[in-house]
């Protein structure tokens, strides 16, 4: 089992950065793709990025491509999200998701969530 603790949301203005954590807990982060969601208000869960247990395989949301970079350091169980060049379409709540199975786009596989940490960017 993986428990996840998102943090390093906040209010940024438009055009700035963020570093958002995921901090893992459990036998199988390792071995556990991991990826990134995001909802915003009124609106789906929608993916943003995952990345395979080697680092070898990342995969990103057009939306996103470009400007997001998705990292992690399995010997200290925790997954990045740098996001760069932020706009305010990218206000959401943000969640760490962890899958042992391959890389998927599709929240529905994802077995465990983190709480979310909230992310607004103002124009």
């Amino acid at each position: 089992q993986v428990q996840l603790v998102e943090s390093g949301g906040g209010l940024v203005q438009a055009g700035g950065s963020l570093r958002l954590s995921c901090a893992a807990s459990g036998r199988t982060f390792s071995r556990s793709v991991m990826g990134w969601f995001r909802q915003a208000p009124g609106k789906e869960r929608e993916f943003v990025g995952s990345i395979t247990w080697s680092g070898g395989s990342i995969s990103y949301a057009d939306s996103v491509k470009g400007r997001f970079t998705i990292s992690r350091d399995n010997a200290k169980a925790t997954l990045y999200l740098q996001m760069n060049s932020l706009q305010p379409e990218d206000t959401a709540v943000y969640y760490c998701a962890a899958v042992s199975r391959g890389p998927s786009s599709l929240a529905r596989s994802y077995d465990y969530w983190g709480q979310g940490t909230r992310v607004t960017v103002s124009s």
